[in-house]
């Protein structure tokens, strides 16, 4: 972060947007105060808040869905636990730079450091955006997609609507996540109707499994109803059991695992569109196909994203998001957006 924003500067660019998570995972402290590093200044704006997915930022406090992030499924997370609710405590953890919390309405003048801003709707995003825009502080900024989507207001960007095409509308749900809600999708789309993969242990934690003849076989089952049916589900079912000491490990060969075996899948001819969810599912999809590029087109649904990539000389459409949020229903809502999407959307 520290490089990437050192060169932003010496290449003259006006504004640097440092995206964070909005269940305030990962190394957010470590990550802002490099970022405030580099850049020279004495304050970065920071706009945790995403209102769309109930995700919103109160007396210091961030709430996903009304409960306290540490309280929440979020502060139970295997790998990443948030253990703190109040922002600057979840900063602190990494980070002995100074931290200022701005509520709704509030001014930031005098205070240096992060600034924490209180955030409960799209309009609070919007105003705060206009007041950063009327004292010309846009240089620094940093927040989840929720604050991003007012950077077009705050810059004064003109944009339009993208979609990728053709696109398929039926859909291949691919689940790396162990988050309880997103265990749950998957148990909601398989009540409904739709065919379910879920791997053992014994598959998802093998180096060798997804290359061989019995993962081949499930494949070919996957293939053929993924042409028949509107929504499939491929998932790694939940945490593994009496886990070994090294979690980082296990957890990158299963991203590996779904990672190899939906490119046997793309190999193979596969039709539907793919959703991954999770992460570390997309990075090993990507680093089995030796990707290194996607390019967002669209959001499908409030912070369910479209993109596309380009693997074995065509075109492929991606949806991808992250676990923990969503409607139960979510991958049927999905398939029928992009089944509508299908029928009103020219050809070209």
């Amino acid at each position: 972060v520290y490089r990437l924003v050192r060169w932003a500067k010496e290449k003259k660019i006006g504004c640097i947007y440092k995206k964070t998570d909005s269940a305030l995972r990962g190394n957010i402290g470590a990550e802002l105060s490099a970022a405030l590093a580099a850049d020279g200044g004495d304050r970065l704006h920071f706009v945790p808040a995403f209102p769309n997915l109930d995700r919103v930022t109160r007396g210091g406090v961030h709430y996903i869905g009304g409960v306290p992030v540490a309280q929440s499924v979020f502060g139970k997370d295997p790998f990443e636990p948030v253990t703190h609710s109040r922002v600057e405590d979840i900063l602190h953890e990494q980070t002995d730079t100074l931290c200022a919390y701005i509520p709704s309405g509030g001014s930031a003048e005098g205070k240096a450091g992060v600034l924490v801003y209180e955030a409960q709707t799209n309009r609070d995003m919007a105003q705060i955006a206009d007041r950063l825009a009327a004292r010309s502080e846009t240089g620094l900024l940093a927040g989840c997609a929720g604050f991003a989507s007012v950077l077009p207001r705050l810059l004064q960007l003109s944009c339009r609507d993208t979609a990728p095409l053709p696109l398929c509308g039926r859909l291949l749900a691919v689940c790396g996540s162990i988050n309880p809600v997103s265990l749950e999708q998957c148990a909601q789309a398989e009540a409904q109707g739709a065919p379910r993969f879920s791997l053992t242990p014994e598959q998802k934690l093998s180096r060798d499994w997804a290359a061989g003849a019995q993962a081949g076989e499930m494949l070919g089952a996957v293939l053929r109803v993924c042409s028949q049916e509107p929504v499939v589900v491929l998932d790694t079912g939940g945490a593994v059991e009496n886990a070994g000491a090294d979690k980082t490990a296990d957890r990158i060969q299963i991203a590996n695992t779904l990672g190899a075996l939906l490119k046997r899948l793309l190999d193979d001819g596969l039709e539907s569109t793919v959703l991954i969810m999770g992460g570390d599912c997309l990075l090993g999809l990507m680093r089995q196909l030796d990707v290194t590029e996607i390019m967002p087109l669209c959001e499908v649904a409030p912070g369910v994203v479209l993109s596309q990539f380009t693997y074995g000389g065509r075109q492929w459409n991606l949806v991808s998001k992250s676990g923990g949020f969503g409607a139960k229903t979510l991958f049927y809502d999905l398939q029928n957006i992009l089944e509508r999407w299908k029928k009103e959307l020219p050809a070209v």
